[in-house]
This record gives C-alpha cells, structure tokens and sequence, in this order.
C-alpha cells in the first residue's frame, strides 16, 4: 500500500507542527474515550495509522484531516485551532 493509499502526502511533516496536530489527534482520542483502534474504524483509518499521527511521523492530506475531524464529530477548523495552540505551547 503506498503513502496516497494510507492518507498521507509520503513527505516527512516538520516535527513541531506533526507533534501539534498528534497531540491534538492524541487529546481528543482521549477526551473522546477512544482507543487507537476504536477512533481508527470510527474515522476509517487504519488503527498503526492513527498512531503514527498521533507521533509526527506521518502528514495526512487534507482529505484525511477531515476524516479525522469527522470521527470526533468535529469541524476541521476545530482540530487545527487545537493543534495549533499545541505547537505555541511546545515553542515557549
């Protein structure tokens, strides 16, 4: 299965901002009381691609940020306004 086929560009993403959409990925998983697993078939992922998110090592297109956001019932504006307030905090 190639990078297309799992969601994600096949490029590294730069660490701060991939840690800050994982933890935001992360915080939400938990707030929502799903499992890797669990939160994978809600968002129609694969449940080792909903970790490597989780850990930065993967860039989801923007098709896969909305599946993402979509199996937290969420707008995607909300998941990046989290991810993004992720990033500053990890910056100070």
């Amino acid at each position: 299965m190639s990078p297309r086929d799992r969601g994600c560009s096949g490029r590294r993403p730069a660490r701060g901002r991939a840690l800050g959409l994982g933890g935001a990925v992360r915080v939400l998983r938990a707030r929502h009381g799903f499992s890797q697993e669990s939160f994978g078939f809600a968002a129609g992922l694969h449940r080792n691609y909903v970790g490597a998110v989780e850990r930065g090592e993967v860039s989801p297109t923007l098709p896969t940020l909305q599946r993402i956001a979509d199996g937290f019932s969420i707008p995607a504006s909300e998941l990046l306004a989290l991810a993004e307030r992720l990033t500053k905090e990890a910056e100070e």
